[in-house]
């Protein structure tokens, strides 16, 4: 293991496929290569045990978080690596109708030290004719959750998460230093915001951000981004992916957190604010803007 001053940050990108089992397989065989290069930390992305469109492929395979073989299989190997592995996120069981879309921090001792269920639900149809409707089989996550790594604080995210800024500033109020973006971007979104998204989260909280990636065409024919991120708290790009599954790897120095707050102290600047006309504007706005 690196010292407590510095760490090594390891993002798995993958080609997650239809089954939990091969899925499991290529994920197994990244993170001990990221393990065997010096990893601490390893994330993988969003969806990492199965990538099913068809509603009920999906729930003839899901298992509910007692019962799925991946996430014990992913305790026992970072028992076995001494290392923190992130389970960016597993499709799990919920109810008999959804889902849950819901991320694993797992500790050196294979101890599940947070889980996270992703909040904002992907549903949206692209000009390209994409269309997508994650509320209609995955339960929404209503807590944001923060948790400890040996050299500071991380918030959990997810994915569409990453379009809510909001999140991310709470996160960074309540003392993160890392957050975390596993995802599974389509490549067009991705093409389009993928990079500024994350750069603009790192730079508005002066934090790190980790994001794992899905990459490339799918055995359920979806196209993913790919390009795995590990950034730095000045918006600074330190590794990045292509579109192939594999690693990528950064020294990550907590210090940068607090040089970046340092010069720009926006979190301390923060004021409360009203909206002169509540009332204005799309009616889904209405909630975020107080109203009733």
């Amino acid at each position: 293991m690196s010292d407590n001053r510095t760490f090594t940050a390891a993002m798995v990108q993958m080609r997650t496929g239809l089954m939990p089992e091969p899925s499991l397989a290529q994920a197994t065989r990244l993170i001990r290569q990221a393990a065997a290069n010096g990893a601490d930390y390893v994330q993988t992305p969003e969806v990492s045990n199965m990538m099913q469109l068809n509603r009920k492929a999906l729930f003839e395979h899901l298992q509910s978080e007692e019962n799925d073989a991946s996430l014990k299989a992913y305790r026992a190997l970072a028992a076995e690596l001494k290392i923190h592995i992130h389970v960016g996120s597993l499709a799990l069981r919920f109810s008999d109708e959804k889902a849950v879309n819901r991320s694993f921090l797992i500790g050196p001792e294979g101890n599940v030290l947070a889980s996270y269920d992703k909040i904002h639900m992907f549903d949206i149809e692209l000009p390209d004719g994409e269309s997508y409707r994650e509320s209609a089989n995955y339960q929404p996550g209503e807590t944001a959750v923060i948790s400890d790594l040996p050299w500071g604080r991380v918030g959990l995210t997810i994915c569409y998460d990453v379009r809510f800024p909001a999140l991310y500033r709470a996160l960074a109020e309540s003392g993160a230093y890392f957050i975390t973006v596993p995802s599974a971007f389509t490549r067009k979104t991705g093409e389009a915001h993928w990079h500024v998204l994350l750069r603009a989260r790192a730079i508005e909280t002066g934090c790190f951000v980790f994001a794992a990636a899905q990459a490339g065409l799918h055995e359920n024919k979806r196209e993913t981004y790919g390009h795995s991120l590990i950034i730095d708290p000045w918006g600074e790009i330190l590794a990045e992916g292509d579109v192939e599954p594999g690693i990528i790897m950064a020294t990550i120095d907590p210090a940068k957190v607090e040089t970046a707050r340092r010069a720009i102290p926006s979190l301390q600047h923060g004021r409360r604010f009203g909206v002169a006309d509540p009332k204005a504007g799309p009616d889904h706005l209405h909630l975020v803007r107080g109203s009733a």
